[in-house]
C-alpha cells in the first residue's frame, strides 16, 4: 500500500514541478509588466509567489528529500564541538606564523636561484 502512495506521488511530481516553474515565470513576467506599480507591492508579490512555488516544489519527492537533508544537517551541526575563542586564536597565530615562515623561505630560495642564474648567464 505504501508503494502505491509513492507511485502516485511520483506520477504527480512533473505536474507539481510545472506548477512551481509556472509560478516563478508568472512572478518574473508580472514584475516586468507592472513596472509602474510601487516597488513594495512588486516585491511582496514576488515573495508570495516564490513562497508558494517553493511550497509546491517541496511536495515532490526531490523536494521532500531536500527538506529532510536540511533538517538532518541542522541536527548534525548541533552535534559539532566548536573550538573555543582561545583555540581559534592559537590556531590562527600558528597559521600566520607558518605562512610568514614559508614566505621567507620562498623569498630566500627565489633570491638564491636568481643570483645563481645571473652568475651563469653573466
Amino acid at each position: 500500500m505504501n508503494t502505491k502512495e509513492e507511485n502516485s506521488a511520483s506520477r504527480l511530481d512533473p505536474l507539481k514541478w510545472a506548477v512551481a516553474i509556472t509560478l516563478l515565470v508568472v512572478a518574473v513576467v508580472g514584475n516586468n509588466y507592472y513596472a509602474d506599480e510601487s516597488l513594495l507591492y512588486r516585491v511582496l508579490a514576488l515573495l508570495v509567489l516564490g513562497a508558494v512555488a517553493v511550497a509546491v516544489a517541496m511536495q515532490t519527492g526531490p523536494g521532500a528529500a531536500l527538506w529532510r537533508l536540511i533538517k538532518d544537517s541542522r541536527t548534525e551541526i548541533r552535534k559539532v564541538v566548536w573550538p573555543t575563542r582561545q583555540e581559534t586564536n592559537q590556531t590562527t597565530l600558528i597559521v600566520v606564523a607558518v605562512v610568514l615562515l614559508m614566505a621567507l623561505v620562498l623569498w630566500a630560495l627565489d633570491s638564491l636561484l636568481g643570483w645563481l642564474v645571473s652568475l651563469i648567464i653573466g
